[in-house]
C-alpha cells in the first residue's frame, strides 16, 4: 500500500487525502488546527463554488450540505454610474447551481470524516524540517497548505505572475438579515457590483454555522476609498464600516442591508495578497521532493470567485494523476506533469481571466459587459464564464473575437426578430 502525506487541511488538501482514502492509499493529513477549532474560528473564504467543481465533490460523496445551502440559480452585474445609479444591471441564468459552504462548516466536517474513515490525523504546524524527515518515509509528500513557511519551498513563476504587488485589498462580512433584491425576490443570486476605479462589492447567500446567510465582499483598489480596513480589529467596526461604503458607492445594495448583523463574532475577514503562480516542484534541504497543490502553486484574487473551484479541480485531477500512475515513483518529472496537466487544463484559463479583471477593463470587455444587459443570451454566458473560464478564450480577450461574437448575436436576433 502506497504511503502519501497530504499538508494541509482546505478545500484541496482535504478533498484530495479524502478522495485517496476511497481508494485505499494510506493517507496522513497535517492541520494546523483541529476540526473544533477550525469549525469555532473565524471566517476564511467567501468560497462560491460552482457546477463543475461541485462535481468533484458528489463523485467522492463529499456533498454532505447540498440540500441545505442555498442553491444558486444566477449571477448578476452591476455597474455604478458616477450619480449613484447604475449604468449597467443584469442577471445571468446558470446551467448549474451553484453554492457556498463556510469552509468552517465544510473544513470542519470533512476532518472529521477522515478521522472516522480510519485515516491518520496529526495536529502540528509542519515545518520544512518536519518535511526533510517525512519526505524519507512517504512515497509522496503533498503540500496544500498556502501560507507560512513551507510557501518558500515553491519558486514563484515570474513569466505566469504580472503582479508583485497586491492588486486589491478584501474585506469580508457574513451577515443575517439581508433584503432580497427586489427586481428579484425569489432569486438566490451572487452579485457582482463594479465601482469604476474604486472596487468591486460582491453579495451572496451561503450557508454558516448558525444557518442560512449572506456575504457582503468589499475588494478595494488598494490606496483607494475602499482601503480602510486594515487595523479594524472589532467585527462591529468592521461591518459599520461596509454599510457606510455601501452607502456611498452602492446605495442599491445598502438599502436592503440597512438591518443586518453579523453571523457570529468570527464572520469578518480583512487581508491582502499578491497573485502568484508557484514552481510546482519543492526541493527539501535533504534533497527529497514535495508537489504544491492548490493555491500553493496557483493562488489568483478573489475577484472572480475562482479559488476554492480552482483549489477542487486540482485536487480532481492530482487524485486522477495518481491514480494512473499506479506504483511507479512519485519523480519529479512525473510531479511536473501532473501541474503541467492541471495547469493547462483549468490553472491557466482562471489566471489569465482573473488577471485580466484586475485591470482597468478594455473598451470591447466593457462593450461586452454592456450588451449582457441587453441580451439576455450574452448574460447567460458570461454567468456561466465563472464555471468554466475556458469559454473566455473564444470572445473575451481579443477586440475581434469579442466584436465578431456580438455581431453574431445581433445577428441572430434579428433573424427572431424578422421571423
Amino acid at each position: 500500500m502506497r504511503r502519501i502525506l497530504v499538508v494541509g487541511a482546505g478545500q484541496s488538501g482535504l478533498q484530495l487525502a479524502l478522495g485517496l482514502q476511497a481508494k485505499d492509499y494510506e493517507v496522513t493529513l497535517m492541520s494546523n488546527r483541529t476540526a473544533d477549532e477550525i469549525r469555532t474560528g473565524r471566517v476564511m473564504s467567501t468560497q462560491v463554488m460552482f457546477d463543475s467543481a461541485l462535481r468533484h465533490e458528489r463523485d467522492l460523496r463529499l456533498n454532505f450540505w447540498e440540500r441545505q445551502a442555498p442553491s444558486i440559480r444566477g449571477l448578476g452585474f452591476s455597474v455604478a454610474a458616477p450619480d449613484g445609479s447604475r449604468a449597467v444591471d443584469w442577471l445571468g441564468r446558470l446551467k448549474g447551481p451553484a453554492q457556498s459552504v463556510d469552509q468552517r462548516l465544510k473544513m470542519a466536517g470533512w476532518l472529521d470524516v477522515f478521522t472516522q474513515r480510519g485515516g491518520q490525523l496529526v495536529i502540528h504546524g509542519a515545518s520544512v524540517a518536519d518535511l526533510d524527515y517525512f519526505s524519507r518515509t512517504y512515497d509522496l509528500v503533498l503540500v496544500a497548505a498556502g501560507k507560512g513557511e513551507l510557501v518558500s519551498l515553491f519558486d514563484r513563476d515570474a513569466a505566469r505572475s504580472p503582479y508583485a504587488a497586491p492588486q486589491r485589498a478584501l474585506a469580508v462580512s457574513y451577515v443575517r438579515g439581508l433584503r432580497p433584491r427586489p427586481e428579484h425576490p425569489d432569486a438566490e443570486t451572487v452579485r457582482c457590483n463594479l465601482v469604476p476605479g474604486v472596487g468591486e462589492l460582491f453579495v451572496m447567500p451561503t450557508l454558516t454555522t448558525s444557518g442560512r446567510a449572506d456575504i457582503l465582499f468589499w475588494e478595494g483598489v488598494p490606496g483607494g476609498p475602499l482601503d480602510v480596513f486594515r487595523g479594524v480589529n472589532d467585527p462591529s467596526d468592521h461591518l459599520e464600516l461596509t454599510l457606510d461604503l455601501m452607502e456611498r458607492f452602492t446605495p442599491w445594495e445598502y438599502e436592503r442591508a440597512t438591518g443586518v448583523e453579523l453571523t457570529d463574532a468570527g464572520g469578518t475577514l480583512a487581508g491582502r495578497y499578491a497573485p502568484v503562480v508557484r514552481k510546482p516542484v519543492g526541493r527539501l534541504p535533504g534533497g527529497g521532493l514535495v508537489l504544491g497543490v492548490g493555491d500553493v502553486v496557483v493562488a489568483n484574487d478573489p475577484i472572480t470567485n475562482q479559488g476554492t473551484n480552482a483549489a477542487a479541480k486540482c485536487a480532481a485531477s492530482y487524485l486522477s494523476s495518481i491514480l494512473m500512475h499506479g506504483d511507479k515513483p512519485f519523480d519529479e518529472a512525473w510531479m511536473k506533469a501532473t501541474f503541467d496537466k492541471f495547469w493547462f487544463t483549468t490553472g491557466k484559463h482562471v489566471t489569465d481571466w482573473t488577471n485580466t479583471m484586475l485591470g482597468t477593463p478594455p473598451q470591447h470587455v466593457l462593450d461586452l459587459i454592456r450588451a449582457a444587459g441587453e441580451h439576455q443570451r450574452v448574460a447567460d454566458r458570461f454567468a456561466n464564464g465563472f464555471d468554466n473560464p475556458a469559454d473566455f478564450n473564444a470572445y473575451f480577450y481579443d477586440p475581434e473575437d469579442a466584436a465578431d461574437y456580438l455581431a453574431e448575436v445581433s445577428a441572430s436576433v434579428a433573424v427572431q426578430v424578422s421571423a
